[in-house]
């Protein structure tokens, strides 16, 4: 599979994937997996609460809170199965939707 065709097909994940290698390689964070994981633990738990906390403030809580869990997807597996549910769920209610629309 080439990389063009893989982008293709997930555009997110390749674009994440190189994003984090630019980033570790700037800061030296892919000699050291230690600090990196702990780097990107604390950025993407404070990210997280953050989003957590505006669930009763105000603020855009359903962008901020998959950002922290992308953030944390790319150290920890529950993260990423989180975010694999979340995106299950939103397809299936979007398909729905979609099909109510039609029928209507």
């Amino acid at each position: 599979m080439s990389a063009e065709t893989h982008r293709r097909r997930h555009p997110y994940a390749a674009r994440k994937r190189a994003w984090q290698k630019r980033l570790n390689a700037k800061l030296g964070l892919d000699k050291i997996p230690v600090i990196r994981k702990l780097v990107y633990s604390v950025l993407g738990i404070t990210i997280l609460l953050i989003g957590v906390a505006m669930i009763v403030l105000p603020g855009p809580a359903v962008l901020v809170i998959p950002l922290g869990l992308a953030i944390l997807a790319g150290e920890f597996a529950w993260a990423r199965r989180i975010i694999r549910r979340g995106s299950v769920f939103v397809g299936r209610r979007l398909q729905g939707w979609r099909e109510t629309r039609k029928v209507s």
